[in-house]
């Protein structure tokens, strides 16, 4: 009886450290183009000093691979999209959410304030919302595993 409890209790535990890990923002995420319904990239969210970041690890619009941001200036000027930086230090608030000042369009070659979530329904889409002045777009990217 004492090892069933034993066994019931680390099953428990397993089961609850699966489901907070997969509650997590960070990983790699597949973007969706919000206009077009297509894949554009994959993102990979990671926490540095307790802050968000977010770059581009591999472009899957065919005919983009190894695009260049051209439209870019002074030091991102031509500079390859994928490896480049478009999430900057967001921070967590208390409602789960992360906030910034820095999502960059490289397509645009524009930057926006943010705010990210995790979709309280379906906890593998990322909700990535930006901003420029009162106006805002908000696009829903796919969780990748692994």
């Amino acid at each position: 009886m004492r090892n069933q409890i034993i066994q019931l209790c680390l099953l428990g535990f397993f089961c609850c450290t699966v489901s907070t890990f997969g509650q997590s923002v960070f990983g790699k995420w597949k973007t969706i183009d919000d206009r077009t319904g297509l894949p554009k990239g994959v993102i990979e969210i990671y926490k540095k000093d307790g802050l968000m970041y977010g770059k581009v690890v591999e472009i899957l619009e065919d005919g983009k691979e190894g695009v260049k941001c051209t439209k870019c200036d002074g030091e991102m000027k031509d500079k390859p999209v994928e490896g480049m930086e478009i999430i900057t230090a967001g921070e967590k608030h208390d409602d789960g959410e992360w906030k910034g000042k820095r999502l960059f369009d490289p397509e645009q070659a524009m930057t926006f304030r943010f705010k990210i979530w995790l979709n309280p329904d379906n906890s593998d889409e990322l909700k990535v919302r930006g901003y420029l002045a009162f106006i805002y777009r908000t696009q829903t990217w796919l969780r990748l595993e692994g």
